[in-house]
């Protein structure tokens, strides 16, 4: 696009900044929910407060973290990591509260460490829940970071689209959405062969 000569650096800024996020999100979600989920007296006190948290619509924190962060990258990244860490926790959280205690109980009478025991029993039961979860928290990081860009940024994609909506050029708006969604779609088609990948080793 003539318009934009930025567009191939606004794209690998906004890629870069949803690697950031997701990455933060997956080691944030995965650790938080292992803690709620493997300890029953932390998990019955603040499972409930996570899950209310979640129920809030996601705009509202935008505003809060625009303030803290500023316009900058820090911002976006922060406002897709917030997006995506509930649902990967929740879904650690509930896959751990799925795997059966026989099972746990057998391979620790068998000798079996704690490491062991989470890798060779805990995992594989847990694998499908937690990748529905890694999947739903990759969407929602995309979003979180594109809808952070559009909402206030100076650069990525969500910057071009609202810099080429204010200025009505409609051809370039929608190129720019087509562009954006394409990205979305194939964030999307990975996380969904990981998935199936996933689903077929755990059977």
């Amino acid at each position: 696009m003539e318009s934009y000569p930025e567009l191939v650096p606004s794209l690998l800024l906004t890629l870069r900044e949803i690697l950031v996020a997701y990455a933060m999100a997956i080691l944030a979600g995965v650790g938080v929910g292992a803690v709620l989920g493997l300890n029953r007296t932390v998990g019955r006190i603040y499972a409930p407060i996570v899950g209310a948290l979640y129920a809030v619509p996601a705009v509202v924190w935008y505003p809060s973290l625009m303030l803290f962060f500023g316009l900058d990258a820090a911002s976006k990244i922060a406002f897709g990591f917030l997006l995506g860490f509930f649902p990967i926790t929740l879904a650690v959280l509930a896959g751990i509260r799925q795997v059966s205690p026989h099972m746990i109980a057998v391979a620790r009478a068998f000798g079996a460490r704690p490491a062991v025991v989470f890798v060779k029993v805990m995992l594989p039961a847990m694998m499908f829940t937690l990748v529905g979860g890694l999947r739903t928290g990759l969407a929602l990081t995309v979003i979180g970071v594109i809808v952070g860009e559009i909402l206030g940024s100076k650069s990525g994609m969500g910057a071009l689209i609202n810099h080429a909506y204010g200025l009505f050029r409609t051809s370039d708006y929608v190129a720019l959405v087509c562009v954006t969604l394409v990205l979305i779609i194939g964030s999307d088609a990975l996380a969904s062969l990981v998935e199936r990948r996933a689903q077929r080793w755990t059977e």
